[in-house]
């Protein structure tokens, strides 16, 4: 039976290039993804995610998010929040230079001492987040913690940083009552209840709601329009797989 990928943790880090911040960012987030959490982190493209991304919005719909922002501006987190949700934490680098009472870092392509120090720092605090956050119970339908557990992560290797496009989330846009509606992990959802060989009755439409709110949120009073569409894509899906609706 196919399985729903591996959690993991999406870093959106400021694409802002006019400040030493912005870099700050983008360096502590390869750090995190290629030297301290490789295995428990995909980076999340923040101008593809502006430009409509598919992969990258439904990765941040599905799972926990850190938005890494160069300034109060927050960009990234309000660019998270507004194309998928809330980001589960967010990070300032301004923030952690004024409470470490650190020099201001200089340099865009190439930062001083005190930026580098600045980097190490962010690095080491997005790390730690991310074992916080893989230690929770996160809900992927709510976008919100169900408990407050903590984990830590064992060491790991370095390896390259993996991008949200390619983490294997799978998203299908489907007509819902005239309006273009992407369901996330909706194909992998409908390849499991192929495998169990569920034919798609009409009172299969109740269990196809079920699963899929558990990665969608469903808004209230469209639970029929829902349940609807899902079955008569269902059976479009049984029919373009050769099998019998």
């Amino acid at each position: 039976m196919p399985e729903l990928p591996q959690k993991k943790v999406g870093i959106v880090a400021c694409s802002g290039e006019e400040l030493p911040g912005g870099t700050v960012t983008r360096l502590a987030a390869l750090r995190v993804l290629e030297q301290l959490r490789p295995a428990d982190t995909v980076t999340i493209c923040l101008p593809l995610f502006l430009a409509g991304g598919e992969g990258d919005r439904a990765f941040a719909r599905f799972y926990p998010t850190v938005a890494i922002d160069g300034c109060e501006k927050r960009c990234a987190a309000r660019a998270t929040e507004l194309y998928s949700g809330k980001p589960a934490a967010g990070i300032v680098v301004s923030d952690i230079v004024e409470a470490k009472g650190f020099a201001e870092p200089r340099g865009l392509r190439a930062l001083d001492e005190a930026g580098q120090q600045v980097v190490e720092e962010t690095a080491a605090l997005v790390a730690q987040t991310v074992d916080e956050l893989l230690g929770r119970s996160w809900s992927r339908s709510k976008g919100e913690f169900l408990d407050s557990g903590v984990l830590l992560a064992d060491e790991q290797e370095a390896a390259d940083a993996t991008c949200s496009c390619g983490s294997g989330i799978p998203t299908q846009v489907v007509d819902i009552d005239g309006t273009a509606v992407s369901l996330v992990a909706l194909p992998l959802i409908f390849e499991q209840f192929r495998e169990a060989e569920q034919e798609a009755r009409d009172e299969l439409a109740a269990d196809l709601l079920d699963r899929v709110r558990i990665y969608n949120p469903i808004p209230d009073g469209e639970q029929q329009s829902y349940a609807e569409a899902l079955i008569r894509e269902y059976r479009e899906y049984l029919l373009q797989q050769e099998l019998p609706a």
